[in-house]
């Protein structure tokens, strides 16, 4: 049965929109008036490669199974949509038409699925023994997440890694790592079962009669979108130094044997939550993916651009370890250089 997906952010969140186009499902994205003039105008363009492929696949939404539209926060009723996708930064969350939207998208309990890097504080309550009032300074305001019931709240796992090329149009996502989504249940029985048929409709997309990478992988386990926070804490925000920006493959790969203890630590701190170290990924496998992300990060990028706000898994993961009387210097360090770039961008635009 087809589903109507909201999804919030039009950028990164076209990744997971185009994959439920191809597999029949209408989807609505939620960004700026200009960008969604241009997306009711001409679609989207999602560029990825197919395994065993050399060059990269332009797969257009005009012509898809599904349909998509484009709307601003003003113009969204998300009681019309089966589900929400929440795919932009956390700070993003703070303007004002966008707060509301919130507000209604809480308010209409449809379930949400979370593809921020940084974990929506109703997710973080869904974890036993979690104190999430410690963890508010981590969030640009916690206070926006306050109308939502937790079990209709989920998180995926952003493990793809995709851009939009700053030289294109921006209805254009470039997909540079086409890895797969991990999402875990929300726990409730007809939710999970429409959240696992959505699944099984990306699963059998084809072109040319060929897989498409980039699925939705259902798990039970709360803590298998947590270890994308290994890779967080060692590559993305360590992109960040006191002297610039750095690819991640230079931050994991510089210094191999302190890139893994820092993985380590923080994958032994998610075991201390409850996971199972099977619900984590190997520091080999990561380390060998980070070779082809010549990039810096996200959250390196936004700093150098001169954000004075970004998702702050950083803090994040450096609560959650001192919760539970663990702490690693290095992630203190990043914590503070993080900090300091963030405080000269704020004194540059006073």
């Amino acid at each position: 049965m087809s589903c109507k997906i909201l999804i919030l952010g039009a950028s990164y969140g076209s990744l997971l929109g185009t994959k439920l186009l191809m597999a029949g499902h209408d989807v609505t994205l939620v960004c700026r008036s200009a960008t969604a003039d241009l997306i009711n105008s001409e679609g989207t363009e999602v560029r990825i490669k197919l395994r065993d492929e050399d060059s990269h696949r332009r797969i257009l939404s005009q012509g898809q199974k599904g349909r998509v539209d484009a709307k601003t926060p003003e113009e969204v009723d998300p009681a019309a949509y089966d589900f929400v996708g929440l795919a932009m930064q956390e700070p993003q969350y703070s303007d004002p038409a966008l707060r509301q939207l919130l507000d209604r998208v809480a308010d209409a309990r449809v379930p949400c699925i979370s593809i921020m890097n940084m974990p929506p504080l109703p997710y973080l309550k869904r974890i036993p023994g979690l104190d999430c009032d410690a963890l508010a300074p981590a969030f640009t305001d916690a206070k926006l997440w306050q109308r939502f019931d937790p079990s209709v709240v989920t998180l995926c796992s952003p493990d793809p890694q995709a851009f939009r090329p700053p030289e294109e149009k921006p209805n254009i996502l470039h997909v540079g790592l086409p890895t797969n989504f991990k999402v875990a249940q929300f726990g409730q029985e007809e939710t999970d079962r429409k959240l696992q048929a959505l699944a099984q409709d990306i699963a059998e997309v084809r072109i040319d009669g060929k897989d498409v990478p980039v699925k939705l992988r259902i798990h039970e386990s709360l803590f298998v979108p947590f270890a994308k926070w290994s890779m967080l804490a060692t590559g993305n925000y360590r992109c960040v130094t006191k002297e610039g920006f750095r690819p991640i493959r230079d931050a994991v790969q510089d210094d191999l044997e302190l890139s893994r203890e820092i993985y380590d630590f923080v994958e032994s701190m998610v075991v201390r939550l409850g996971a199972e170290p099977s619900d984590m990924v190997p520091f080999e496998k990561y380390a060998q993916a980070a070779n082809g992300l010549l990039k810096p990060s996200s959250a390196a990028r936004a700093i150098a651009a001169g954000s004075v706000t970004i998702e702050r898994v950083d803090r994040l993961v450096q609560l959650i370890g001192k919760s539970l009387g663990m702490q690693h210097p290095e992630i203190d360090a990043t914590v503070a250089i993080v900090d300091a770039h963030l405080e000269a961008n704020r004194e540059k635009a006073a």
